[in-house]
């Protein structure tokens, strides 16, 4: 394969663009495999960052834990022949050396070494003095403080280019995705890290091919600054996480596939009405509070009345009663029955704390 003449990259403007799109396998197999997906990922014309495992962190031995450094030269190579600039996944201080010493252009932190802040830690101290993006993923648990504090760590180390990446959590009895994407906890970490590259990683968060583009473009509806998405020129014979790794010729076809929408448009009509809406919802807010305020008052007498006649304060019919009235109501207004659960669920302990304190007072 020839190899291209390039001009030095400009690494600042690539990360700064939008979408920001990474691809490339999971796994770093073979030289032959690395270089023709990176040509083939090259020639959509669509990806920003080529990825690959080198080293592959398994949840059970046995299984392929990475080709290891000697497949960080064939990055170099790929680099050469696609133009792209090349990222890795780093969990020790030696993996940062070595990632760095093959002149990989951005590293990431995967989800099994943000959840060990020690882990977090011998690799920010190895990045001590470097100039190069760092992506750190959420941590396999759905730990927000974790995720912020793996980001603490790294920026005391005086990296400046941090990015997040959004690649689900583990929950128990999740049967749709592999990682349950757990939106809000996303989005929380971009409202607290508002000038932060938030990108998303459906390969992980889906585990199989079929639901990737829907995902991906639920992401973007989000705001997400871009995607991380895995592609194997032979996908089904992947050494490592087939059923979710897609050809560069299908990774091609979903980007073209995917919305691509704005956060803001420069039209005055536009945020006329976006502002009456959002005026109104405010109002709506405002009489959603005092109607909560309200009705932990009248929780609040109902304590009293419990504590003055010795009678427990979760009544287990009552609030079985409560529900199922608030699921049929819900259904013809359109609400789902996850949100009346979770909203009604928080309502109901905030009306417990109340009635605590009058019970202790």
């Amino acid at each position: 394969m020839e190899k291209t003449s390039l001009a030095p990259l400009d690494l600042t403007a690539i990360l700064a663009k939008r979408p920001l799109v990474i691809s490339g396998p999971c796994s770093a197999e073979t030289e032959e495999q690395v270089l023709a997906t990176a040509s083939q990922l090259a020639a959509t014309g669509k990806i920003d960052i080529l990825r690959a495992g080198i080293w592959k962190p398994r949840t059970r031995p046995g299984s392929f834990e990475g080709v290891g450094t000697k497949g960080l030269p064939w990055l170099q190579q790929a680099k050469k022949i696609s133009g792209l600039p090349v990222a890795v996944e780093v969990a020790t201080g030696k993996q940062v050396e070595d990632a760095l010493h093959f002149g990989v252009d951005v590293l990431w932190i995967g989800a099994r070494t943000t959840v060990n802040p020690f882990s977090v830690q011998e690799v920010a101290d190895a990045l001590r003095g470097v100039n190069v993006p760092v992506l750190i993923k959420n941590p396999i648990n759905p730990d927000l403080e974790l995720w912020i504090g793996a980001v603490e760590r790294v920026a005391k180390a005086g990296i400046e280019n941090i990015g997040l990446i959004h690649r689900g959590f583990s929950s128990y009895g999740n049967t749709e995705y592999r990682n349950a994407p757990m939106w809000h906890l996303a989005i929380e970490m971009k409202r607290r890290h508002p000038g932060m590259l938030l990108i998303n990683d459906p390969s992980h968060i889906c585990g199989r091919r079929d639901i990737l583009a829907e995902v991906a473009q639920k992401a973007i509806d989000l705001d997400f600054d871009g995607l991380i998405v895995e592609s194997h020129i032979d996908p089904d014979n992947a050494w490592s996480d087939a059923k979710q790794q897609i050809t560069p010729a299908q990774m091609g076809a979903m980007l073209e596939g995917i919305i691509w929408r704005k956060e803001d448009i420069d039209s005055e009509q536009l945020h006329a009405n976006m502002e009456k809406l959002r005026a109104q919802i405010n109002q709506l807010d405002d009489e959603l509070m005092l109607l909560l305020g309200q009705r932990m008052k009248i929780a609040d007498q109902i304590g009293q009345y419990k504590k003055d006649n010795n009678i427990t304060i979760l009544q287990t019919n009552r609030w079985n009663a409560i529900l199922e009235r608030a699921y049929a109501r819900g259904e013809k207004i359109g609400l789902s029955k996850e949100f009346i659960t979770k909203y009604f669920d928080a309502v109901h302990m905030e009306s417990i704390q109340h009635q605590n304190k009058i019970m202790n007072s």
